[in-house]
């Protein structure tokens, strides 16, 4: 693979994690799991939402690598996979305040 070739490969993979995160939603679900694991269903009524959207959110997130999942029997549990990403969501709040300093 050429260095143009990695570098096309490598952004790829950085817009899907962006991608994963860009809903409010999953920003939300994002930050509940900075205080550790959440079952499935302890997302359903804050967000109003039902079980299947919130594992489709949840979905999204695991395949961008964001979270992983434990089964235990009939409930599904999610971790925060890579947990420096929540140093991203602070950078994010970082720009939102300088932006409104302008």
């Amino acid at each position: 693979m050429t260095k143009k070739e990695q570098m096309v490969v490598e952004a790829k993979a950085r817009a899907k994690v962006l991608k994963a995160l860009a809903h409010p939603t999953r920003l939300w679900m994002l930050e509940q799991l900075e205080g550790g694991e959440k079952c499935v269903c302890e997302f359903v009524e804050p967000l109003g939402l039902d079980f299947s959207t919130v594992s489709k959110h949840l979905a999204v997130m695991k395949q961008a690598g964001i979270v992983e999942d434990e089964k235990r029997g009939k409930q599904v549990f999610y971790t925060l996979k890579v947990p420096c990403v929540l140093n991203f969501m602070h950078c994010i709040e970082a720009v939102i305040a300088a932006g409104n300093n302008s």
